[in-house]
């Protein structure tokens, strides 16, 4: 007990507690069935609709029932898991849980939210052809390209933040 009252001293320390208390946290509150029935679902589905909108400018005639989006060509369910929520949480919890002013939070918040949204969409638009085009391809797409890559986009994106936003210049 004594080494972790030590390392909760360090900035490392509290940082690392925060970030997993905020995530943890962040995961019960989103497994919670009113919130996954009147938050996470109605983002689910529109996360499917802003997706049937990207297909519709790439002139696919997609069209949104619920949380499938399809087309004549192919038709994908957006599931909860599909949503980028996940990889929002994850970088909403390095944002607070890192040693800066709350506005810079807000900065890191609004910025992160918007970008992890973008590559979702990519990604969920990504699939989607190559469910029309690949289809054998289309899970291990899904599951191990994409997963990957929304979560370490959400990592990254959260190093940049720290390097741009978040470090306060040291006054002299």
């Amino acid at each position: 007990m004594g080494r972790l009252k030590e390392l909760l001293r360090t900035p490392s320390g509290r940082f690392v507690a925060i970030y997993a208390a905020v995530l943890a946290v962040g995961f019960f509150v989103l497994a919670l069935r009113p919130v996954n029935d009147h938050v996470v679902n109605p983002y689910t589905t529109f996360v499917a609709h802003e997706s049937k909108v990207a297909l519709n400018l790439l002139g696919e005639g997609a069209r949104v029932n619920g949380q499938i989006l399809s087309s004549p060509r192919f038709s994908v369910a957006i599931y909860n898991g599909c949503n980028g929520l996940e990889a929002i949480l994850i970088f909403a919890s390095g944002v607070l849980a890192f040693p800066t002013p709350w506005p810079r939070k807000l900065i890191g918040l609004l910025l992160g939210f918007v970008a992890i949204q973008a590559i979702n969409i990519v990604r969920v638009v990504s699939l989607f052809y190559v469910g029309v085009f690949w289809p054998k391809w289309f899970s291990a797409s899904h599951v191990f390209v994409w997963q990957s890559l929304v979560i370490l986009f959400a990592v990254v994106l959260w190093v940049a933040w720290v390097r741009r936003y978040a470090l306060v210049p040291a006054t002299r």
